[in-house]
């Protein structure tokens, strides 16, 4: 009801084109016939819609379209010659909005709206405006439902659910009801609409079962510029070798950061930035928070956010982070983050601009949103972005030491169905001293693969001969990974 008020306030304040960047045009259509229909009669002005594939048509009372107005250029020059007060809205009309003509008939209609006042609704997904027009308009933002409209939509659906198996009740699991009011958040009216019948209708009941199909799925309708990747699944910390001060980090922040009641006093955690050795956990790391914490994982691409016209680099960042707000509570993964804020050639105006958009969203932000950054060459990373406040906390991945290795061996052998016991993971794990957790992941890998083709069963002796055929990263890189380790010495907490 606010906004519907909201809407009539802009209506009645004789601005004479009124834009509304909606999806659901239904539902604004509806809402201005509602305040045109309710509106005083000394105030009352005819309603009309206009679409290019009928014409005009009046609304506020039954008429048959007009197709001899479909054309934009002669519904505008109609508007123009009529001579009583009028509510035009203009469906979809934003691919019109660049010619030169149809900017002078909207603006010959604002010039005179004085005299006769004839109202321009614009009802697009979005709507471009000439700047010529700019000071002779107003936008009005629909909001989004709130948590107690969002029950009454969950509540109607259920309704209807029972309507059409009379004698059945939908059966609700309390949990799973609140989790799925709070994740259908973020969405319009006719998309949570969609959502809680898709999880209600698929067996009449409401339960934790349906939570990852809705999750998908709202992601699949905010995503549509394709920079985020979504994954439900996500791994545990018992998939990860090591990082056991992380672990700990993160195990003590959980409440915190899932809103538990006891710790509302407690500031939410903003996100931490893992500096490291290449192949040594700092991906699986980040998966594994979203694993701990029980949330979606959101994996942001700056690749797939640089454009090269002018802007569109920054309006694909802010749409992906809006997008990860609305998500919220969740995690975004940002890997490799030097690749997309440190200079790239000629376009270092662009990434500066990456840069102060992405630090602004970090600092304002007052969504769940746990950022994990993680970076391999801290030289390429801007002073703004590591300092201190920007992060929770900087965290160092280093190589693994010898229990850590023998760890992450037994982990890929079971991992792949092996019995752990039937190895020698002791020689196996100082066998790869200066090995990272991938390098030794690809060394049982590379021994199956051995094994399998001379029709043997793996054995400690493959791993071995794989172990020793591999020149590791901290031997080929040896320079570059000792500098690192020297910067990370008292800046950075050790993972482990």
């Amino acid at each position: 009801m606010d906004r519907r008020h909201d809407l009539e306030v802009i209506l009645r304040s004789r601005t004479p084109i009124i834009i509304i960047e909606s999806r659901e045009e239904a539902r604004m259509l509806e809402m201005l016939q509602s305040i045109t229909i309710s509106g005083a009669s000394l105030n009352y002005q005819p309603l009309f819609r206009w679409t290019v594939t009928d014409g005009l048509q009046r609304l506020d009372i039954a008429l048959e379209p007009q197709p001899l107005n479909s054309e934009p250029t002669d519904v505008l020059k109609h508007i123009r010659a009529v001579s009583k007060p009028g509510i035009y809205v203009l469906l979809d009309f934003h691919p019109f909005l660049e010619n030169p003509l149809h900017i002078r008939l909207l603006k010959d209609i604002c010039i005179r709206y004085r005299e006769i006042p004839r109202q321009i609704v614009l009802i697009s997904h979005t709507v471009k405006l000439p700047d010529e027009l700019e000071s002779f308009s107003a936008r009005f933002d629909m909001a989004l439902p709130s948590e107690d409209e969002r029950r009454k939509i969950v509540q109607s659906v259920a309704d209807e659910w029972v309507r059409e198996h009379p004698g059945s009740r939908v059966q609700a699991d309390s949990k799973a009801y609140e989790l799925l009011i709070r994740n259908l958040a973020g969405l319009t009216f006719s998309d949570t609409t969609h959502l809680a019948r898709n999880a209600i209708y698929l067996d009449g009941a409401i339960t934790r079962s349906d939570l990852p199909g809705v999750m998908q799925a709202k992601y699949e309708l905010l995503n549509s510029g394709g920079a985020l990747q979504f994954e439900y699944e996500t791994a545990g910390f018992g998939d990860v070798g090591g990082l056991t001060r992380l672990k700990q980090w993160l195990t003590q922040r959980k409440a915190v950061f899932r809103g538990d009641a006891s710790a509302a006093h407690l500031d939410s955690p903003k996100g931490i930035l893992l500096l490291g050795i290449q192949g040594c956990g700092k991906s699986l790391a980040a998966k594994a928070t979203a694993g701990i914490f029980g949330v979606p994982l959101l994996r942001l691409d700056f690749g797939a956010i640089y454009d090269k016209y002018h802007g569109e680099t920054e309006r694909k960042l802010r749409e992906s982070l809006s997008t990860a707000d609305v998500m919220s509570p969740c995690v975004l993964w940002i890997d490799e983050i030097e690749k997309g804020i440190a200079g790239r050639g000629g376009e270092t105006g662009t990434t500066q601009r990456v840069l102060g958009t992405f630090l602004t969203w970090l600092a304002e932000k007052k969504s769940h949103v746990f950022v994990v950054a993680t970076a391999n060459d801290i030289t390429a990373l801007p002073p703004e972005l590591v300092r201190k406040g920007r992060f929770d906390e900087i965290f160092f991945v280093d190589l693994p030491d010898n229990n850590i290795r023998a760890s992450i061996v037994a982990i890929h052998l079971t991992s792949r169905e092996q019995e752990v016991r039937n190895f020698d993971v002791e020689a196996l794990a100082k066998a790869t001293q200066g090995f990272s957790g991938a390098e030794i992941e690809q060394a049982v890998v590379a021994a199956f693969y051995a094994a399998h083709s001379k029709k043997e069963a793996l054995e400690t002796r493959h791993i071995l001969n794989e172990i020793e055929l591999t020149r590791p990263l901290s031997i080929v890189m040896h320079e570059q990974i000792e500098a690192l380790r020297q910067w990370a010495d008292g800046r950075t907490v050790p993972c482990d």
